[in-house]
């Protein structure tokens, strides 16, 4: 029998974000960095392969760790980080193209299955023998994307293209650790170069794709320049190019009749605050990175989001996108429902994590240092790894989209709080219950009487009241 499906798509203690989703064969498998919950930087985690059938997208199964990069002659002390990688076939091999951290090159892991494990390939190297990124006037690669065309060429993309202002961040950065890095960040956007049979020589020198912030003006891109995670699909006659935008929570897209040249900006594919949808932010928002797939005729959009007031602890989400007849896709909005093949069913109990929206009483905003965590409340984790939302106040709204209601009567939540308040329960614009909640120091249910029948519809809890709750987990009558 097929479950439910939710975001995040898998388990709430997994943390496998910028994940690039491929079908294979009957399953869809998804290759992304590996976050370490309570972690203090990016991508602390070996990859791991995760897959579910094309036919059950709730059915997620983890093939374990598929490489640790050690192997690579370039991994000195075999504890550098592996940043956003991707996987193309090529002949009945799998090839996995990555970067590691602080490094201007692309490395190469292959196997013989999807799922792996990969083993140490190469590097993409220039004619010559030169690694990519260690010639002179060699640009810094960063975040691999590779597409193989139907003529069987193979097209790799690769960039980190900033504005100045991160730029002297980062500078300032590296200078405050004490590290020796001479950093080559370009501000012009990201390359596109083609690879020989063998998948490492570079078979056409890099070429310019998409602009950045300094060569955007009058290109159609303004405001929503490439800054990294370079990705390619082609559905139709259309070829796809899925980028992070300079905005950071935004993915975007462009769309040409070429794999390598002349892409028109089409606009926003995803936000990770579901800005775009809504005028303001209605979740924690940061970067982004992931990418479209076609599943047995529908179209989704792979993305993450951010959990426990940081940047390092990110969680694939998915959405549905529309196709248009002129083959731009409108933008998808956040919701709990996800790979689901419609709303959720008001008749079961669900785990509070599933939110889509999220916010204090001053809004959602960044989430990154700046950010006060006393006054916001947030994903997180025990110590058993049960995931709940921390720091409900005063004004903080919970929402999830959405569910198919036939006649509910009551709903419940199992919360603990440090005194008395009460939860609104809200469906749209409508106010359909109170939660009258008392002060509990251990995990509480507690139920409100509602009337909700025959309708497609959001759930909101708005809390009112002077108290700090958990917030484990709710249910339908």
């Amino acid at each position: 029998m097929i479950k439910q499906a939710f975001n995040p798509y898998l388990p709430s203690w997994e943390y496998v974000p910028d994940g690039e989703p491929h079908v294979f064969k009957d399953r869809v498998y998804v290759y992304g960095s590996h976050d370490r919950f309570n972690g203090n930087t990016y991508c602390m985690e070996p990859y791991v392969c995760w897959s579910a059938p094309v036919k059950d997208l709730s059915d997620w199964i983890c093939h374990g760790i598929i490489y640790t990069g050690k192997e690579d002659p370039l991994n000195e002390t075999g504890k550098r980080l592996m940043f956003a990688p991707d996987v193309v076939e090529k002949e009945g091999i799998y090839y996995l193209f990555y970067g590691l951290d602080t490094s201007d090159t692309i490395s190469v892991a292959k196997s013989d299955k999807p799922e792996g494990p990969f083993t140490f390939y190469g590097h993409v190297h220039h004619k010559d023998g030169t690694i990519l990124g260690k010639k002179k006037g060699d640009r810094q690669q960063f975040d691999p994307g590779v597409f193989k065309d139907e003529d069987g060429q193979v097209y790799l993309y690769s960039g980190f293209s900033s504005t100045p202002e991160v730029i002297e961040r980062i500078k300032k950065k590296i200078q405050k650790q004490g590290l020796n890095i001479d950093i080559n960040i370009s501000t012009t956007g990201n390359l596109v170069m083609k690879l020989e049979e063998d998948m490492l020589t570079l078979k056409s020198e890099p070429v310019p794709l998409l602009p950045g912030v300094s060569n955007s003006k009058g290109t159609g891109f303004e405001g929503h320049e490439f800054f990294e995670a370079s990705s390619m699909r082609k559905f139709k006659d259309n070829y796809y190019a899925i980028y992070s935008s300079v905005n950071g929570h935004e993915l975007c897209y462009a769309m040409s009749k070429y794999p390598d040249r002349d892409f028109e900006y089409k606009g926003v594919l995803h936000s990770n605050g579901n800005i775009g949808i809504e005028e303001k932010p209605s979740y924690y928002y940061a970067n982004n990175h992931g990418s479209i797939v076609e599943i047995e005729g529908t179209y989704y959009i792979f993305g993450h989001r951010h959990t426990h007031y940081t940047q390092y602890q990110r969680q694939g989400v998915a959405e549905k996108l529309k196709m248009n007849p002129d083959g731009t896709f409108d933008q998808a909005e956040m919701t709990s429902c996800g790979l689901n093949k419609g709303p959720l069913k008001a008749l079961e109990d669900y785990p509070s994590y599933i939110a889509c929206v999220l916010m204090s009483k001053e809004g959602a905003c960044k989430e990154d240092v700046s950010m006060d965590s006393q006054l916001h409340p947030a994903i997180t984790q025990d110590e058993n790894k049960e995931a709940y939302i921390t720091n409900i106040q005063d004004g903080t709204v919970i929402g999830y989209k959405y569910f198919d209601y036939q006649d509910v009567s009551q709903i419940s939540v199992v919360v603990t709080s440090s005194s008395d308040c009460q939860w609104d329960i809200y469906t749209g614009n409508k106010k359909v219950g109170v939660l009258d909640i008392k002060k509990c120091d251990s995990y509480t249910k507690v139920a409100a009487k509602v009337c909700i029948k025959n309708q497609v519809n959001d759930l909101r809890f708005v809390c009112r009241g002077k108290s700090v709750l958990k917030f484990k987990s709710f249910s339908f009558n």
